[in-house]
């Protein structure tokens, strides 16, 4: 089962959320308070079975909010960003070389978020 780690960064705090094998297939935004960054984890959690909106191809077939957006940024790698109700970015990916591997960590998400524990780092 996976796992969201919360960890005070030089900013603020952020998390994590870390497959069963340890690999880390989301982060967040940059949050002022651990309150907000639970809230965020919370939100990853209920949105996490969100349709995707493949938007490396034409004609992109909008979704509504919640949502996946799957994009190619300027280095040409796949990447996705999980978008809560509102529109705001609630989780972002890596980048992938291929589109099969961003796929993947998205439907690594939809396997380990829903049930992911929360653990609190240390500094």
């Amino acid at each position: 089962m996976g796992k969201f780690e919360i960890r005070n960064v030089k900013t603020g705090i952020k998390f994590d959320l870390k497959a069963s094998n340890g690999e880390v297939i989301a982060t967040s935004e940059v949050y002022t308070t651990e309150a907000a960054c639970r809230k965020g984890i919370e939100s990853v959690k209920a949105n996490a079975l969100s349709a995707i909106e493949d938007q490396t191809v034409e004609p992109v077939e909008v979704q509504k909010h919640p949502k996946y957006e799957l994009y190619l940024d300027k280095a040409g790698e796949y990447r996705f960003r999980l978008k809560a109700r509102n529109g705001e970015i609630i989780a972002t990916g890596e980048g992938y070389k291929q589109k099969a591997g961003c796929l993947n960590g998205i439907d690594s998400i939809k396997r380990n978020a829903p049930e992911a524990e929360i653990v609190m780092l240390e500094d």
